[in-house]
């Protein structure tokens, strides 16, 4: 098939399209929502029923770990054992694999298929409104001009059906159409009186519907019919002016809502990047008992709420802005979707990845140290990763924590060239025995210190 005899094809398939969607459109007229709500509803609604049927839960705000109790007795446990086998000299634990968590393989929540799926189905309405609002608003304006233009040509001696009948011949831009709609109806018989209401219903505008109607009722009264048009026409240019001026007036509170929305954000990341690390260094244990804390996952949480306040500052914005919170639905999607770009790059843990290869870390320095509780260590712990052939695994993530109680700095490091990656220690305020852990793909390795009073 020649590119000729495919353009041919391509136009034909398209006049047939535009053809099949004319003809519903004539026979049934179905509503514009029906495309703007309907459709991308019933997209969301498929969406959220093809995740949950594939197995993808939620990600809530509880972590995934073993009881408190199960993690203490294996503790006490290996010390046990470390400390038969040592004499109570300090030992250094090999290398091994850690279990790996139910859901690490999952790399996106419920929650966030819920959170496209209100996307989907909000954003084509959303826009719809807003582009049917500003296209509404021209022809306000331009309905003036109509009504201007008819009360000038009435003053020249031209009755209202045969003024309309003359404007129908000029260019009223988008208003075109349906003026000449109006004349034709005046042609075949119909009264200016049906004839305008007709054309202000097409319109789709309460403002001009209004005035419409005092247009037919200045035609029929006595006196000066043109002046009256007149009046009407500054008297609606007015309404309209007020309108925008109003507007204007509160999209600084618009600018507010979005800079609120701002500090709310910033808040979290400050407590995100400051708070919840030091509750994650205690433990699931501390020396003040059992840490409830750790076992919630505040990033979670906190992307949850963001999202939540996205959605209804949305729809409070478009309630105070322009009078109707379906015109809040755009903020809504912004905000929204502002909200979770922003989440999963400073405030959601990065999304676990599969075991790129197996590694193995062993300690450099770091054996036989004794410390005293509630001080750092004077040198710092050196681990460093190899492969399964013994090279260094370079530019590699590795986890620190510290056992039963202290601080690591950093909580996490990522090898250099030679696999190396260090971590200073500060043991807890009681004397005994703690475990320094480095884990990194699925792999912990264990360091043993002696913390005595001095």
């Amino acid at each position: 098939m020649s590119p000729d005899q495919k353009n041919t094809r391509i136009n034909e398939l398209m006049e047939n399209l535009n053809g099949f969607i004319e003809r519903i459109r004539i026979l049934y007229n179905p509503p514009r929502e029906y495309f703007t709500i309907g459709i991308p509803v019933a997209i969301a609604v498929l969406l959220v029923i093809g995740a949950m049927v594939s197995g993808i839960t939620f990600q809530g705000t509880e972590k995934q770990q073993t009881s408190e109790s199960d993690k203490l007795k294996a503790y006490q446990e290996l010390m046990a054992q470390m400390n038969a086998e040592s004499g109570g000299e300090t030992v250094t634990t090999e290398t091994t694999p850690e279990p790996e968590e139910s859901n690490s393989g999952q790399t996106m929540g419920l929650d966030s298929i819920l959170i496209f799926a209100t996307l989907i189905a909000i954003t084509p309405y959303a826009i719809d409104i807003t582009l049917q609002k500003r296209n509404t608003r021209r022809k306000e304006e331009l309905y003036t001009e109509f009504l201007f233009k008819l009360s000038e040509l009435m003053r020249g001696g031209l009755d209202p059906i045969k003024s309309v009948k003359e404007l129908s011949k000029s260019d009223l831009g988008i208003l075109t159409p349906n003026v000449r709609i109006a004349s034709t109806s005046m042609v075949y018989g119909k009264s200016f009186e049906e004839s305008m209401k007709s054309m202000a219903k097409s319109l789709h505008s309460e403002l001009i519907t209004r005035y419409t109607t005092l247009v037919i009722q200045a035609s029929y009264s006595g006196g000066s019919v043109s002046d009256l048009i007149l009046k009407a026409s500054e008297d609606m240019r007015s309404i309209i002016g007020i309108e925008r001026e109003k507007e204007g007036n509160l999209s600084q509170y618009v600018m507010i809502f979005y800079f609120a929305q701002g500090i709310i954000f910033f808040i979290i990341y400050t407590l995100t990047t400051s708070l919840l690390p030091f509750i994650d260094q205690l433990g699931p244990s501390s020396p003040f008992g059992k840490n409830e804390l750790a076992d919630l996952d505040f990033a979670r949480g906190f992307f949850h709420l963001i999202m939540i306040n996205s959605f209804f500052g949305g729809l409070i914005i478009g309630k105070i802005a322009e009078g109707d919170a379906r015109y809040g639905l755009k903020h809504a999607a912004v905000l929204m979707t502002a909200g979770f770009i922003a989440c999963s790059l400073f405030i959601l843990p990065p999304a676990a990845e599969p075991l790129a290869q197996n590694i193995n870390i062993t300690v450099v320095s770091g054996d036989n140290l004794n410390g005293i509780v509630g001080l750092p260590l004077k040198d710092p712990i050196e681990f460093r990763l190899t492969d399964v052939d013994g090279n260094p695994v370079n530019s590699t993530t590795v986890q620190f924590s510290i056992q039963p109680g202290g601080t690591v700095t950093p909580t996490s490091d990522t090898s250099d060239t030679n696999g190396i990656v260090r971590v200073r220690v500060v043991l807890g305020t009681d004397p005994g025995t703690y475990l320094v852990l480095a884990k990194s793909n699925g792999i912990t390795s264990r360091v043993t210190v002696i913390g005595s009073t001095g």
